[in-house]
């Protein structure tokens, strides 16, 4: 066994793999760029090496720079993680070429499974189901749309080196193919630094499921059921569950056997996952590429088998056989994940960087790399801390949230149990998002495929869609909140003379512009508030300081976050963001008086609409442009976004310049 290994990534994944390690006994060492310099991986690691500017171009991606890092340490295996290097073919080879272990498959493995349009033929080979489509590269946007209406619309235009979304647009004309194609081609070369681009069909209704499989260098391969990964939003997955409610047992079994068939053409070791689309209707299912490393959603399989798939990989890479065979891998409960992004829902999802000035994860009982609890329960993978910094040049992640419970219906209810009580403050995340698809009847009655997201939010996601259970339970508790605010504040010594008031019973709450006479008055334990007529007791310990009010709201137990912002005070509740103001009575008739302010006209610019770095002007001064015409590309966290015309307009001035950092709202053009 391995006396110290090296992790050739970051965040999350380095901090589980940094688990496991610890659990078996092999010291670490972690690399990390000048941006994550305070990461949390680095404190985990029993040793560190910088190895690089931010831009993973310079630090993470380059293959030199870990291998002098091993070279340093005394590291005599890598782990690759996912993303970054893990599916690269020459990282693999040239550790190999320099004694050092790749904890992973082989480089002729990676290379052909890496490979989407190889890895295709391999499956037609291996007699695994495939998508119809052309499966060489593609020169010019010119051809794409030939072979596009050769094949029939809609088809699915890919990087053969992408993956986690990346290289990928779906096509349903001329014009969006032509479009996709150069996107496709610009994202890939700058995030595999591989511009080939293939096109197959794509399937109406699909669902995507995916086989885990593992194999050892005895030529033992197993799998490890399935993940339902259909619930996505651009092609980047959101909610992955192990088992998938859509499966039946022949089907199960027959995509699991293909996929060892796949796995043993190409003779592979570790852990591997292989991805299939399934049509909703016929379950008929389709090869779509391998993943040649450990998948994000990894820890979903890991609660429903009781298996640590770090400590196969690294006991597999060491030389070991698989401990057991297929009869042997059980199945026990259901298990999700929700990924925790640092994205604005509630702005088309555009990227979120800054300080997480407050991070509490809920309470978990399960943790990475340690024996699952018979009852399930509640697991955080993240590799972030309350103070951290979420940069621009990384993925959005934050955390993965992962549940285990005895059947479907526990492991949705733990999931908006947990959901509700985790805490992020500083940076935007998705997890009203996230509660909302948990309350979601499609994804509840497991009735979805990979087009749920853009079929039950159109027009993307807003406050709109978070109209709350109960928004009796939001007044009373403001109300209730702030009646406990002013009295504390009241009570203060000290108060200058004429300063000091005596807080009344009367208020109004304002919620989503309605107005809402309450009266609060006090009660033992709390306050008693009645509103339209009805009077509900809340009850909590009401302690200062802190975020998470809990109690009880006519008897029935709440959990709520509370959160005080200038005259407001933000609620979280099941998912629900809601702002409330509470006023006196005085007050709130001044304020129905106040005249509305329109906001400024910012028609006449094109404002950046999240931070990130500007890495293309499309016009300059003078030059008309037509509704729909490209104005400039933002990359921000490893995703490239184009900013286009919404109507015909004159340009005036460029107000920002390729290679420029750009905050949220900055001016990029001017108009006439």
């Amino acid at each position: 066994m391995f006396k110290k290994i090296l992790i050739a990534n970051r965040g999350e994944i380095a901090c589980r793999v940094i688990k496991t390690a610890r659990k078996m006994g092999i010291k670490t060492v972690a690399v990390y760029s000048e941006a994550d310099r305070g990461a949390l991986h680095v404190d985990l690691a029993d040793e560190a090496v910088c190895i690089g500017p931010a831009p993973s171009k310079e630090s993470y991606l380059v293959m030199e720079k870990i291998i002098a890092a091993c070279k340093q340490t005394g590291a005599e295996a890598v782990h690759p993680g996912y993303g970054f290097l893990s599916e690269n073919e020459e990282f693999s080879r040239t550790l190999e070429e320099n004694g050092i272990t790749f904890i992973g498959p082989k480089h002729y493995s990676v290379a052909a499974m890496g490979d989407k349009i190889a890895s295709k033929k391999l499956a037609l080979a291996a007699k695994v189901n495939v998508i119809p489509g052309y499966n060489d590269p593609i020169g010019t946007p010119e051809e794409a749309v030939k072979i596009a209406q050769g094949i029939g619309y809609p088809v699915m235009i890919k990087a053969s080196a992408g993956g986690g979304g990346k290289g990928l647009r779906v096509a349903f004309n001329d014009k969006e193919c032509a479009e996709g194609f150069a996107s496709c081609k610009h994202e890939a070369l700058n995030a595999f630094g591989d511009d080939r681009i293939f096109m197959e069909k794509f399937v109406e209704e699909p669902r995507h499921i995916e086989i885990q499989v593992m194999g050892d260098a005895q030529g033992n391969c197993v799998y490890l059921w399935e993940r339902e990964c259909s619930i996505q939003r651009r092609h980047q997955k959101v909610i992955e569950e192990a088992p998938s409610p859509f499966l039946d047992e022949k089907t199960r079994k027959a995509m699991g056997e293909q996929a060892v068939a796949l796995a043993k053409a190409v003779k592979y070791q570790s852990a591997g996952t292989v991805e299939f689309v399934v049509g909703g209707k016929d379950k008929q299912f389709y090869f779509l590429e391998m993943n040649t490393r450990l998948q994000v959603e990894h820890p979903v399989t890991e609660c429903i088998t009781g298996l640590d798939l770090v400590e196969l990989m690294i006991r597999v890479a060491a030389g070991e056989k698989l401990p057991f065979g297929q009869n042997d891998i059980k199945r026990e409960g259901w298990a999700m994940e929700c990924r925790i992004n640092a994205e604005d829902p509630f702005r088309n999802f555009l990227p979120s960087t800054g300080r997480l000035v407050k991070y509490r994860p809920p309470a978990t009982s399960m943790e990475a790399a340690a024996p699952m609890p018979a009852s399930g329960g509640v697991r955080v993978d993240t590799g972030v801390f309350e103070g951290g910094e979420i940069s621009m040049f990384y993925d959005s992640m934050i955390a993965k949230l992962i549940v285990h419970g005895s059947n479907r219906d526990e492991a949705i209810a733990r999931m908006r149990e947990a959901l509700n009580g985790f805490i992020i403050r500083g940076v935007s995340s998705n997890i009203a998002f996230q509660s909302a698809l948990m309350k979601n009847p499609r994804f509840v009655n497991g009735n979805f495929n990979t087009g749920l997201i853009g079929e039950e939010y159109p027009r993307g996601f807003n406050a709109a869609d978070l109209v709350h259970e109960n928004p009796t339970l939001l007044i009373c508790v403001a109300a209730a909140v702030h009646r406990q605010y002013l009295a504390r504040s009241s009570a203060i010594s000290g108060q200058m003379p004429g300063h000091d008031f005596s807080p009344g019973d009367e208020y109004v709450v304002i919620l989503h512009d309605q107005y809402h006479p309450v009266t609060v008055k006090s009660a033992l334990g709390g306050w008693d508030v009645t509103h339209a007529g009805t009077t509900y007791p809340i009850r909590s310990t009401w302690q200062f300081g802190q975020v998470r009010y809990e109690g009880t709201f006519s008897g029935v137990p709440f959990n709520m976050q509370v959160e005080r912002i200038g005259l407001y005070y933000r609620l979280f509740h099941w998912g629900t963001q809601a702002d409330v103001k509470v006023l006196n009575p005085h007050s709130a008739a001044l304020q129905k008086l106040m005249p509305f302010k329109a906001p400024p006209d910012t028609s006449k610019f094109l404002l950046s609409p999240m931070p990130g770095l500007l890495t293309e002007v499309s016009v300059k001064p003078g030059q008309e442009v037509k509704a729909g015409e490209t104005l400039a590309k933002i990359e921000a966290m490893k995703m490239e976004n184009i900013l286009k015309a919404e109507r015909d307009c004159v340009v005036d001035k460029i107000e920002a310049q390729p290679g420029e950092s750009l905050a949220v709202d900055q001016v990029i053009i001017a108009f006439r």
